[in-house]
């Protein structure tokens, strides 16, 4: 059904295209008296063109009595044919329909993001019936239901693990980039990916309970609860109506020329000022493509005007969203530091948990050597892992695996691993024979450019807020290094949302910058929503309105000063059309204009708009 959506919605633009240039072409020949025809070759472009005007309008007025700016084209298209201007009638339409197929290429209405995370939600589940598993319709599932998870599955109900060690992928609901180890008695969420060990557990919430339904009800009301922005012609359609209708008849009864009043009515309608706004905006996404970014949602750059604060996720965001090793410690003498480094390595070669992967793809990295072949590997879910390197018994793992082992951390060791901690760093405990030797600190990378992007976020005058599911200590550590003042940290998708959603209630609009698919409900509720298009998830790109293709991040100023100076060219658009206008109607009073002069000064104000909105293609901000 989409598909066929997609498909009728190019149909209709290209036939818009079709009709357009058919229209220009008759229009020429019409001025010019190009080829002798039995009629005006004007009347191809009323009919194309100005027909479907006159159509929205009787429509517009009879079933909303709604007053929109092609009220006024369609009395002026109705007086023009009445009186013979056929050419004033068609070049108007003209101009007019061309005004809302640029309308129609800058608004892009893409849903698909909801449709991905009901994709996310499993649709079988493992039941344990007794002593024997049952593959039940994962909305059979019920609370107080036990289900096993198997490594590689998908949770399909939110619960409380009873038996089993693993590892979780949470980035579908906190977006943190490391999996969290989970044992007996911790709870997992719908949505989340068991990455290694099987586990059995108890459904607490299942179906339209869950997390990830929740996730999708907020989406959905997020972008239900979102205000579009209506084209100024039309906000101030009623008055342009009303004014030109009283000028053109105090016109004609004054001076008994019905031409003089048509003549209003012609120069009155808003082509200029129809064209102000989608020239521009046309013009500033060429911009913003040519710096990486996709603008999805047409008036996205008008509404990021004026937003007052932007909201950066963390994870992919600021940080480049992997791990890496970012300190390694030996507690013996007898091991250096680099040692303890190559033996995890070694250790960790087989291993599949992302942890292990970083730590073998960033000792490589730093090393360039091949790493030995461990032997005897074995994976300890939840735990770490264990081998054999060069004759040692290694293990490396977490807390929980050394007190397997029975071995104990001291006092000053606690500490040191302590101050990595409070950075919010992960960390990766090695023994060596039964003895506590050293560990290696995991965490996710700063982006290079941040602190900077950060820096001149400020100098355009919006305020940076840290909005992440990441734990306190690592978002305070990140946003300390960045000069970041406001910090929420620990946040689920619905404290993303409330966030949001609070910050809006205090009349400020927000934009929201993420990465992950537990940042699409307030990337959808955000005033503008900008996401990671090449760290990000297909879900989070979907609930965006500007997507940053190659996620660099330092475009980012250069996105919000584009927008405002769009705006400068709108009013600057805005300000002249109206000049023009009125202008044009005391020449259409005093009888200097004929509707067809004043069709040709309409045309040649819409070129100019055309012409200053161009600009904007190449425009790039001056840095100090």
């Amino acid at each position: 059904m989409k598909k066929l959506e997609e498909l009728l919605e190019w149909g209709g633009t290209r036939k818009d295209i079709a009709c357009l240039a058919v229209s220009a072409a008759a229009l020429i020949i019409s001025i010019f008296d190009l080829v002798p025809l039995p009629f005006d070759a004007a009347w191809a472009a009323i009919l194309l063109c100005g027909i479907p005007i006159i159509l929205e309008a009787v429509i517009g007025l009879v079933t909303e009595f709604d007053i929109k700016a092609d009220v006024l084209v369609s009395i002026a298209l109705i007086a023009s044919i009445l009186i013979g201007e056929h050419f004033a009638a068609g070049e108007v339409a003209f101009i007019m329909q061309l005004g809302a197929l640029l309308e129609d290429l800058t608004v892009q209405k893409a849903r698909a993001g909801i449709e991905k995370l009901v994709h996310l939600t499993p649709r079988t589940a493992r039941k344990i019936v007794g002593m024997r598993e049952e593959i039940v319709p994962a909305e059979q599932i019920k609370a107080g239901d036990f289900i096993r998870v198997l490594p590689g599955e998908t949770v399909p109900a939110d619960g409380i693990i009873k038996s089993g060690q693993t590892s979780i992928n949470q980035a579908v609901m906190t977006g943190e980039s490391l999996p969290v180890d989970k044992s007996a008695g911790d709870e997992v969420s719908s949505g989340t990916v068991n990455q290694f060990g099987s586990f059995d557990m108890e459904a607490t919430k299942a179906g339209e309970d869950s997390s990830i339904q929740r996730m999708i009800r907020l989406v959905r009301s997020a972008d239900a609860g979102r205000a579009r922005i209506v084209g100024i012609a039309d906000r101030w359609a009623t008055w342009i109506v009303v004014i030109a209708l009283v000028s053109a008849a105090l016109t004609w009864l004054i001076t008994g020329e019905i031409i003089r009043g048509v003549t209003i009515l012609v120069v009155f309608c808003p082509c200029a000022l129809v064209l102000a706004t989608p020239t521009a905006i046309m013009a500033a996404i060429g911009n913003a493509t040519r710096h990486g970014f996709l603008v999805r949602e047409g008036d996205a750059l008008e509404r990021l005007a004026s937003v007052e604060k932007v909201t950066f996720d963390k994870t992919g965001t600021l940080t480049y969203g992997t791990p890496t090793v970012v300190g390694v410690h030996s507690f013996l003498t007898e091991f250096s530091s680099n040692e303890i480094y190559a033996y995890t390595a070694c250790a960790e070669a087989r291993s599949e948990h992302p942890l292990g992967k970083a730590v073998v793809r960033c000792y490589r990295d730093s090393a360039r050597e091949d790493i030995p072949q461990a032997m005897q590997f074995e994976m300890l879910p939840g735990r770490g892992v264990k081998a054999v390197v060069m004759g040692k018994d290694i293990m490396a793992g977490n807390q929980e695996l050394l007190s397997e082992q029975k071995i104990r951390l001291e006092e000053k060791q606690l500490e040191e691993t302590d101050s990595y901690r409070e950075k919010g760093c992960t960390i990766v405990y090695v023994s060596i024979g039964q003895r506590l030797a050293g560990f290696l600190a995991l965490s996710d990378t700063l982006r290079q450019e941040a602190a900077s992007v950060i820096d001149q976020v400020k100098a355009a005058g919006v305020i940076p807020v840290l909005l992440t599911g990441d734990h306190e200590n690592a978002a305070k550590h990140i946003a300390g290094l960045i000069h970041m003042e406001e910090v929420h940290a620990e946040c689920l998708p619905e404290d993303k949302l409330k966030w949001v959603d609070s910050f809006e209630q205090e009349q400020k609009k927000i934009c929201m910058i993420g990465d992950g698919i537990n940042d699409a409900p307030a990337l959808k509720k955000a005033y503008v929503g900008i996401a990671m298009g090449g760290v990000g998830s297909d879900i989070a790109v979907d609930a965006a309105d500007i997507v940053l293709i190659n996620d660099d991040i330092k475009e980012i100023p250069h996105l919000l000063h584009l927008a405002k100076k769009m705006m400068v060219i709108i009013r600057c658009n805005l300000a002249f059309s109206m000049m023009l206008n009125f202008a044009a109607i005391l020449l259409a009073m005093t009888g200097v204009l004929n509707p067809v002069i004043g069709a040709l000064v309409h045309n040649a104000g819409s070129v100019f708009v055309i012409i200053h909105s161009a600009f904007l293609l190449s425009w790039k901000r001056k840095t100090v």
